[in-house]
């Protein structure tokens, strides 16, 4: 272990001298309090910036076990330690000068949900925090008087004020936490209250923008309808009352803009907490729940979306489908039997981005195409089969068709963001108007049970996988996508991942794969996706990235995890 009288030295040493002389800093670095990690070294000012960690022992950072003794607790600690240690370095943000990069000093920016992050680890032992600084150069020229303020007056400060509890808010410290235990709470409670999601009274649902995920000022706060209406009580909270939105088919109706896709919205990230002050902090939705959609043009490799749809023209086989370009109704079957495949007991649909085909036939269709000629069988005629034998919950935006109305087991209508429970008025008007005949295909939905997804039939391609120094090639290109070798992965589509850091997450996952599969390509996929999944579970998101684990990852769901891969082109078709 070198010291900082070491570094010091070293830092004169090489003042003045060419860029690459940096590289001589790597190593660690005992300072008063904690360790300097310097991991990796850019190749020249311009390049990527410098990865740096700070490592502190519990003993000197004092945080009380409690805090972080459930893993609910830690996460939502960490993302705390995460915000409070970048807003402070953002005010030594470029104060070092210098050419191209020098002087950034830059953390993970978190969203409005709490994720875990390999920004910041914490254990019952220490706390690793990693960041990114620009070394100062003047050209190409080391100007190793800059990076000293950075490294020891800069970094110093930002441990001290960040990292130690006895420097830090106690109060705040205590209301993450326990709002992390309220948000756990509510969670417990939904399977027990035969719930899929929980919406409090006085949630702020409309966000700023389109492209803003803050809360939008002046919006109309979330009241339930009195006959939806459930109390829990929380940890610290207390009791608590909101919509509670219950296992089966549930329908969202009312007129455009009035709060029907925002609703949704709302719900699709219910999957993850929220912090205090986003409006959401207590709308919880079943941590498995994917929203599915249309998207034309994906890739499918080995599905069986029979169910749906059967008795092609050309005779192709849809127990074992593939296309390198689905359709919009192909494409949307796809996403409902890998989301059932990957664990997925709520499914969040929105009318405006499905296949109108895939949804439903109405009567007058069904009287001009006849049954046998039509291979699609609509979700509707389905949707009832999917919850009763596989417990598969549906909350659907309707705005266009009432068709689902007789199916449904709860009707929603927003009205200027109020919410109606209509239930009852819209059974005694199905009453007058008779249900049509139903085409529900004659494979059983139960068929799902065995056959849905055939991955150990799923090869990898040769030549598919493009390397370079022996080392398969991942390129990410923000929230939406990835390349990996000459395969693009389109996540555009995959609407709850909510972080840049998720994708990058999701192409480590990628490039972990394919070199399993390299390895020993009859492993079957599901097996290894599961494996991944509970390694990440139980490691967190830089489980799969080895010993140099990166600090821009954030926690992934099993059913983004089982989306990436099935979007990759790779596999042989």
């Amino acid at each position: 272990m070198n010291t900082e009288a070491q570094l010091r030295e070293q830092l004169n040493r090489i003042n003045r001298r060419s860029y690459p002389a940096y590289k001589d800093l790597r190593g660690s670095y005992q300072f008063p309090g904690y360790i300097l990690h310097i991991d990796h070294v850019q190749g020249d000012p311009f390049a990527a910036p410098s990865k740096v960690s700070v490592e502190v022992l519990q003993k000197m950072a004092g945080f009380p076990k409690t805090l972080f003794s459930e893993p609910h607790r830690r996460i939502a600690l960490q993302d705390h330690l995460i915000r409070e240690f970048g807003k402070i370095m953002s005010g030594y943000m470029f104060q070092a000068k210098g050419s191209g990069k020098s002087g950034l000093m830059s953390i993970s920016k978190c969203g409005q949900q709490v994720l875990d992050r390999t920004a910041l680890s914490m254990d019952d032992r220490r706390i690793l925090v990693r960041f990114e600084v620009g070394f100062p150069a003047n050209g190409r020229t080391i100007n190793a008087p800059e990076l000293e303020k950075i490294l020891f007056r800069f970094v110093p400060e930002c441990v001290k004020r960040a990292l130690y509890y006895n420097n830090m808010d106690a109060k705040k410290i205590q209301e993450v936490v326990e709002l992390a235990d309220d948000q756990q709470a509510i969670r417990e409670q939904l399977p027990e209250r035969g719930l899929v999601a929980f919406v409090a009274n006085g949630a702020m649902l409309p966000r700023e923008s389109g492209v803003s995920d803050r809360p939008m000022r002046g919006a109309v706060p979330f009241e339930s309808p009195e006959s939806m209406e459930v109390e829990l009580t929380l940890p610290h909270k207390g009791k608590i009352k909101g919509m509670g939105i219950p296992k089966g088919i549930t329908l969202i109706v009312g007129g455009g803009y009035h709060g029907k896709s925002t609703l949704l919205k709302a719900l699709e990230l219910g999957v993850y907490n929220h912090i205090k002050g986003d409006g959401r902090e207590y709308v919880i939705t079943d941590h498995t729940a994917m929203k599915i959609r249309a998207e034309d043009g994906r890739a499918v490799s080995h599905v069986n979306i029979s169910p749906f749809i059967n008795n092609l023209p050309n005779g192709k086989d849809t127990v074992d489908f593939s296309t390198e370009d689905a359709s919009g109704s192909t494409s949307q079957a796809a996403n409902v039997v890998e989301a059932v495949n990957a664990g997925s007991k709520t499914l969040l649909i929105d009318e405006d981005t499905s296949a109108t085909n895939f949804m439903v036939r109405d009567e007058l269709m069904q009287s001009v195409i006849a049954k046998d000629k039509e291979p699609i069988t609509p979700f509707i005629d389905q949707a009832r089969n999917l919850y009763k034998n596989q417990g598969v919950s549906v909350i659907l935006v309707a705005g266009s068709s009432g068709a689902y109305f007789h199916i449904a087991d709860k009707v929603i209508q927003m009205d200027t963001y109020r919410t109606l429970d209509i239930t009852e008025k819209v059974r005694a008007i199905c009453e007058r108007i008779p249900e049509k005949e139903g085409g529900v295909h004659e494979l059983a939905l139960s068929m799902l049970d065995n056959n849905l997804w055939k991955q150990n039939d799923r090869v990898l391609a040769a030549y598919k996988v493009e390397k370079k120094h022996d080392q398969i090639k991942v390129k990410q290109f923000g929230k939406d996508s990835f390349s990996i070798g000459k395969s693009a992965v389109e996540l555009k589509y995959v609407e709850q991942i909510a972080d840049v850091e998720q994708t990058t997450t999701l192409s480590y996952v990628m490039k972990y794969v394919l070199e399993q599969l390299e390895k020993n390509p009859h492993t079957e996929i599901r097996e290894l996706l599961e494996t991944i999944c509970d390694r990440i579970n139980e490691e967190g998101p830089g489980a799969v990235c080895g010993r140099n684990v990166p600090g821009n990852l954030a926690e992934v769901r099993r059913q983004e995890i089982y989306a990436c891969v099935n979007r990759y082109r790779g596999f042989r078709i």
